[in-house]
C-alpha cells in the first residue's frame, strides 16, 4: 500500500547544511563532507537546521532507501564532530615487510620476499600514520577511511596459498563502533 513517508534529521549548531541537484553538502568550519544522494520519488529539503526526507506514495522500497539516507546523513554528521579511526597491524612470520605511505599510496616492500612493492591507493582526505606494524587511518568520510583500509587489506591478500602456514598480510585490528 502506498502512503506518505517523512523523516526529519535535525542538524546540530554549527553545521550548514546545503542540498541542490542530488548532492547534500555539510560544513563546519574547514571541513566539507559531500553525498549524492538520489533516488526517483523520494524529495531532500535542506532548511535551517533541519533535513528532511520524503516521499508523496511511498512503499517497503522507498522506506528503506529512505532509511539508508538517514543512516548515511547521521554518519556524515558523527565525522564532522570527531573522525572515523581504522587500526591495522601487518603481520609477517619469515620475511619483514616495511610499509611507507608515498604520496596518496602505500608501498609495500618485501612482502613475501617480492622484489617488486605491492601499492595500496589512499582515499583522498584520508590521513594515514604508520609506525612500525601498526597502521591509523583517520578520516570524517566513514566510506573513504572504511575503503582505504580495505584497499590495505586487499593489497597483502594472498591466492593460491594455504593460509594456515602463509599468515603474512595486512589486517584491520579494530574500526569505528567497536570497543577498545
Amino acid at each position: 500500500m502506498k502512503k506518505k513517508l517523512s523523516e526529519k534529521i535535525e542538524i546540530p549548531s554549527g553545521i550548514t547544511p546545503m542540498f541542490e541537484d542530488s548532492t547534500l553538502k555539510l560544513r563546519q568550519g574547514q571541513i566539507e563532507l559531500v553525498k549524492t544522494l538520489k533516488s526517483p520519488g523520494i524529495k531532500i529539503v535542506a532548511q535551517g537546521n533541519f533535513v528532511e526526507i520524503s516521499c508523496d506514495r511511498g512503499n517497503k522500497k522507498e522506506y528503506k532507501i529512505m532509511k539508508t539516507f538517514v543512516a548515511h546523513i547521521k554518519n556524515m554528521l558523527s565525522g564532522l564532530s570527531s573522525p572515523f579511526v581504522y587500526k591495522l597491524e601487518s603481520a609477517n612470520v619469515h620475511f619483514p615487510m616495511t610499509l611507507k605511505v608515498d604520496g596518496k599510496q602505500l608501498l609495500i616492500n618485501n612482502f613475501l620476499g617480492e622484489k617488486l612493492p605491492r601499492k595500496a591507493e589512499i582515499l583522498p582526505n584520508v590521513e594515514v600514520d604508520v609506525k612500525g606494524s601498526q597502521i591509523t587511518i583517520k578520516s570524517s568520510d566513514r566510506e573513504a577511511a572504511g575503503q582505504t583500509a580495505a584497499n590495505f587489506e586487499k593489497a597483502t591478500k594472498l591466492r593460491g596459498r594455504d593460509r594456515r602456514i602463509f599468515q603474512d598480510g595486512i589486517f584491520i585490528t579494530n574500526k569505528p563502533g567497536d570497543e577498545e
